[in-house]
């Protein structure tokens, strides 16, 4: 199948590849020319705007940074929409507002063009090894329609209600995700100004209740004092402004991640946006004067 792909990123370059190697021909687009040219290298088709790609295409993959990105790629001029003929097929992959994704559905519908919200949890590891897990919201049998595409990225696909509930799903997950590494940190910074290796903490208790598996990913990176991003501090305050835009909005409390979300915020001002988020043992450091590792 001839796919359009937008967004082309820490997750949405390996995303291409994956449905290349699957066969399908994939159309791409991004505003980063150093980004386009690698999809182009890899065998994808660089495509000159997203209108012309939806023109093209009877499916478009948007892989984009946040709610104004995917509502002005979609949207806006030159966007998707703009392009698009009836029965144009829209999934977008992007972390956004379960809010933005109703309205941007209420666009497409307009115009003839269904759509899924499909995003990912994984970070870049599982994107390149096509092993993410998907949160679909949407028609069921458009969800059982496109399944097949979704299958060459993702390992774990789940319909999780209408357009809108993948991404409360999403919002979930990465609270649930930013509350384990805050904790994680915590405790192993615990162990270190007690005394005990962190290490032999991390081997004792992986096995055990606590073990998870972002402890398994990111306790070794706290441990080596390596903060190469997976997935960027940056993201993922834009996530949890989301989840906390969203909870106050249905009247959901959101005590521990505002805490989180905070902690996030220190470590961007202090220069460690682009850190991954196992950087939050950055923050302990600097409050109880400890590095976790070197």
């Amino acid at each position: 199948m001839k796919i359009g792909f937008i967004g082309l990123g820490i997750m949405g370059k390996p995303m291409v590849k994956n449905l290349l190697k699957a066969g399908h021909e994939v159309v791409v687009y991004d505003i980063v020319a150093e980004n386009l040219q690698a999809a182009v290298c890899d065998g994808a088709k660089a495509g000159k705007n997203a209108a012309a790609i939806a023109a093209e295409c009877p499916v478009v993959i948007t892989m984009l940074p946040n709610s104004p990105h995917v509502k002005a790629v979609v949207m806006e001029k030159d966007g998707v929409l703009q392009g698009a003929k009836e029965g144009l097929i829209l999934i977008d992959m992007s972390s956004i507002a379960p809010l933005a994704s109703k309205e941007i559905c209420e666009a497409c519908k307009k115009k003839g063009v269904r759509m899924l919200d499909a995003p990912v949890s994984g970070g870049e590891p599982k994107a390149i090894d096509g092993s993410l897990s998907i949160m679909v919201g949407g028609d069921k049998a458009l969800f059982e329609e496109m399944e097949p595409i979704l299958s060459c990225m993702g390992a774990s696909i789940v319909l999780c209600g209408d357009v809108g509930a993948g991404n409360t799903t999403k919002l979930a997950n990465q609270m649930i995700v930013a509350g384990n590494i805050a904790v994680l940190a915590e405790a192993l910074t615990l162990a270190k100004k007690a005394g005990v290796d962190p290490e032999t903490v991390f081997q004792a208790i992986k096995g055990g209740l606590a073990g998870s598996t972002v402890m398994n990913a990111k306790a070794p990176m706290m441990i080596e004092g390596n903060f190469k991003p997976g997935f960027r501090i940056d993201l993922h305050i834009k996530d949890l402004n989301n989840a906390l835009e969203t909870g106050h909005k249905v009247g959901a409390p959101m005590l521990l991640t505002a805490n989180v979300q905070e902690m996030f915020e220190i470590l961007h001002a202090d220069g460690c946006g682009s850190d991954d988020h196992s950087g939050l043992a950055k923050y302990y450091a600097k409050i109880s004067g400890s590095k976790i590792g070197k």
